[in-house]
């Protein structure tokens, strides 16, 4: 057997097959896990629409070239999360900002924490 035959064989028998990568799939699960764990101060919503089509576009690659599709489907799911986390962030910062708009005027910490308190109550 030649060095070709023998490298063909480990190929059939999976033993030197090369690794699936799919950077499209790495890149968007890291911005998917940046973007949650920023989504509270709401840069994760951008990186979480970047990462999610990345993350369609890794999905779409996978299913042509047979490659895993963990990486993919985590960036997806992520990316998603991150997206959700700061429609929801913004809804209640929003809702906050309107039942406390009354105390927004100049004064002391202590008269604003009072004021807040009345209005949420």
């Amino acid at each position: 057997m030649n060095k070709r035959e023998v490298q063909e064989a480990a190929v059939a028998q999976g033993l030197g097959a090369p690794p699936d990568r799919n950077g499209l799939a790495v890149a968007a699960l890291i911005l998917g896990a940046v973007g949650l764990s920023t989504s509270i101060f709401f840069v994760g919503g951008p990186l979480g629409i970047i990462g999610l089509v990345l993350g369609v576009v890794a999905l779409i690659t996978t299913r042509r070239t047979g490659a895993d599709r963990g990486k993919a489907v985590a960036a997806v799911v992520t990316s998603a999360l991150a997206i959700v986390v700061s429609a929801l962030v913004a809804v209640l910062m929003v809702w906050y900002a309107n039942h406390t708009q009354a105390c927004y005027r100049p004064g002391g910490f202590h008269e604003y924490t009072q004021c807040v308190r009345e209005q949420l109550t």
